[in-house]
């Protein structure tokens, strides 16, 4: 039951920062949020999802977690095959470029997004036999 109201409540943060163009719910409990624009891999039509993220400095750290799923979310397919992107954060649009990191870059983005997220991340690591992967976006 505790999971399925999490799952209503971000279904519901997630459309309402969509659909008010970031002017509400930019942060979610405490952690921010961006709303990603890409273009479905497959589709190649817009796909927006919310997602916390870290910035420093021009890039800005993203986890393809999924909860821990064993497949990896779709945003980052999108994102493999369409290097450019569009971000919000609150009512500022940015474009991107992204990559995945890896080795070292990647335990420290890691580090940096599992204390934003109260040990969530190494939670959903212990769910999944995948490698959660690290995407780091640079403004353009």
């Amino acid at each position: 039951m505790k999971r399925k109201l999490i799952f209503v409540f971000l279904f519901f943060h997630n459309y309402i920062y969509i659909y008010t163009k970031g002017r509400v719910g930019k942060n979610l409990n405490g952690r921010p949020c961006l709303i990603l624009e890409t273009v479905g891999a497959k589709t190649q039509l817009i796909r927006k999802n919310v997602l916390v993220y870290l910035k420093e400095g021009n890039e800005i750290c993203l986890i393809a977690s999924r909860g821990g799923s064993e497949r990896n979310p779709g945003w980052y397919y999108n994102l493999k095959k369409n290097e450019t992107s569009v971000i919000s954060i609150g009512t500022q649009k940015f474009e991107v470029n992204s990559r995945e990191v890896f080795n070292e870059e990647r335990d420290e983005w890691w580090a940096k997004m599992d204390y934003l997220n109260s040990g969530g991340y190494q939670r959903y690591q212990q769910r999944t036999s995948r490698l959660i992967p690290v995407m780091v976006l640079t403004i353009t």
